[in-house]
């Protein structure tokens, strides 16, 4: 599913970001990415969805060669890839629906579809009733669910989520966490970046710990190591 093979990645400004990581993600597997800042895992997530490319070595994310992808194959490639992120990045001046739909409506699919889909994911993600409202009438954990429903409309096999929880409160934290837990059971791979110490350890799974652009730690049913 996602394969690093001697994989570096180096700035102009010196050191390298990344340097000789490989790593193998089968499909259907829940892994959280930990580390200090600057331990490479933004770099890795960069690296995944194809908005950079490695200095050297090999990745193949879902059968694809990333590093052989023509510019205008980007597009199609990320649609396998649901991403979620820490600011949330919604479109402010668009409801609920409108959010979602606007992920379906980039990839063409037709209306009647998306009208369907829409209530779906958001019935799953605990927002039915939420639909009408505007961003800023949400909480951040409504927020981060309603970027997690844009995230897997359009059914992707993988899902990026980078600091999910960096800035919501421990239970809409934990609530969070849920969801991503519940849709990985369903079969997506879920991959997780993440400093959130506590639930790291409590959700025992996979642990991949960086430090430096190396990885450091691969456990299988892991914990988050604080001192390398």
């Amino acid at each position: 599913m996602i394969t690093l093979d001697h994989v570096s990645k180096s700035y102009s400004t010196g050191a390298p970001a990344l340097n000789d990581v490989s790593v193998h993600i089968e499909k259907g597997e829940f892994v959280f990415i930990v580390g200090d800042s600057g331990s490479g895992k933004s770099t890795l997530i960069k690296l995944l969805l194809r908005e950079l490319l490695p200095t050297s070595g090999t990745i193949e994310v879902n059968g694809v060669n990333v590093g052989r992808l023509k510019h205008r194959q980007i597009p199609k490639f990320r649609r396998n890839i649901g991403v979620v992120f820490q600011d949330f990045r919604l479109l402010k001046d668009r409801n609920v629906y409108e959010n979602v739909a606007f992920a379906q409506r980039v990839v063409q699919v037709p209306g009647k579809e998306i009208k369907k889909n829409v209530p779906s994911i958001l019935s799953i993600v605990g927002l039915a009733g939420k639909y009408k409202a505007r961003p800023r009438q949400l909480s951040g954990g409504e927020q981060q669910r309603v970027a997690l429903a844009r995230a897997l409309v359009n059914n992707p096999p993988i899902l990026l989520a980078d600091e999910p929880t960096g800035n919501l409160d421990p239970k809409n934290s934990w609530e969070i966490m849920k969801l991503l837990e519940e849709i990985n059971e369903k079969g997506t791979t879920v991959l997780v970046v993440t400093h959130n110490r506590e639930i790291v350890n409590a959700m025992k799974k996979r642990v991949v710990t960086m430090n430096k652009g190396v990885i450091v730690s691969d456990q299988k049913e892991g914990s988050y190591i604080d001192e390398i």
